[in-house]
């Protein structure tokens, strides 16, 4: 089978298509990124020599590059998206080209080349918020999107299912609670605090740091997709998560255990607009149909997540310092000569 990964080269991307060469050595994978911020070609330096990879620097928005990828490749896995809450708030254009039109781009390819077989990362956002007592959302909770990001994200999710009913694309969708794990970039939660304390520097929470998230390891995750690409049922949507919810003050707290850290290095911050509370999924559809289920504690993920980042320094002191974006462009350049 040959692929299209759309957003490889970032944190959930790269890991996946680590995962499936791994796991699936004669199928061929085309990585299609374009290389924002976010994107980093050295979360694939182990596999930039394996026959069956390929990266090709682009735009999930550019049609004709798109189009051209396409031609045969079996099934598209669009992970492609702009992803961070806070970016969003300040500017919501790269959310909107992204999400929905880079989407909308790929959905077009995927239908006028016969249909090809599509699979749609989401996310839990896309429901909005639970209170503390609410039940955990599943795969027939309303749409109540309450940032930029997460909105582009259920736009994204509903024109999805729109080729589905209308053109008869035989897509999937799974919505995904937080992922962590390694090369997770720097400026999200696990990552930022566990470099934070080992730069000195304060970790910053917002507000009391009563919010509930449910937390998956990256590779739980990407078995889930596995399974869902596998066994899925046409149409359908699953929701995966890691039955692992934590407030971000407890998780804070864990990470300040393992880096040997005190709670005078917590820094309380203004808390973010429209925060939402708490998020928490129901994954009884995926364990029933799929056979699927998270595998990794999550005190055992965050131990070898933490881990990771001690071990490997000079990956995110890069990321960092911005020296890595050197990196990619020089192997850009190599790689088209």
């Amino acid at each position: 089978m040959k692929l299209l990964i759309t957003g490889g080269a970032g944190f959930i991307g790269s890991n996946f298509i680590r995962y499936w060469l791994n796991k699936y050595p004669d199928d061929k994978i085309v990585n299609l990124d374009v290389l924002t911020y976010a994107g980093n070609l050295e979360n694939l330096r182990d596999v930039e020599g394996n026959k069956n990879y390929k990266f090709v620097k682009g735009d999930i928005c550019d049609a004709d590059l798109v189009d051209k990828l396409v031609k045969d490749i079996d099934l598209i896995v669009h992970f492609a998206a702009e992803s961070h809450v806070d970016r969003s708030i300040q500017n919501s254009e790269d959310f909107i080209k992204t999400n929905v039109e880079g989407t909308r781009v790929l959905l077009d390819a995927a239908k006028n080349n016969g249909g090809i077989r599509f699979h749609h990362i989401s996310t839990d956002e896309v429901f909005g918020a639970l209170s503390l007592n609410s039940d955990p959302f599943n795969e027939n909770t309303p749409y109540n999107p309450r940032s930029p990001y997460s909105a582009s994200k259920a736009a994204s999710d509903h024109l999805v299912r729109a080729y589905f009913h209308t053109h008869k694309l035989p897509i999937t969708i799974s919505n995904c609670t937080n992922n962590y794990g390694p090369f997770q970039f720097p400026e999200k939660l696990i990552p930022l605090f566990a470099t934070n304390l080992m730069e000195g520097k304060k970790v910053p929470v917002y507000g009391e740091g009563g919010n509930i998230r449910d937390w998956i390891y990256v590779d739980d995750h990407n078995a889930g997709v596995d399974a869902v690409v596998k066994k899925g049922k046409i149409g359908e949507t699953y929701c995966l998560g890691g039955e692992n919810e934590i407030t971000n003050l407890e998780i804070t707290k864990n990470i300040l255990n393992l880096m040997g850290k005190g709670e005078e290095m917590i820094e309380y911050v203004s808390d973010r607009k429209g925060h939402d509370f708490r998020y928490a999924m129901d994954i009884t559809k995926a364990k029933k149909e799929l056979g699927w289920e998270p595998k990794l504690k999550f005190e055992e993920g965050l131990k070898k997540t933490v881990g990771w980042y001690k071990n490997n320094e000079d990956w995110w002191r890069k990321i960092k310092t911005g020296e890595y974006m050197k990196y990619y462009k020089k192997q850009y350049n190599e790689n088209n000569k």
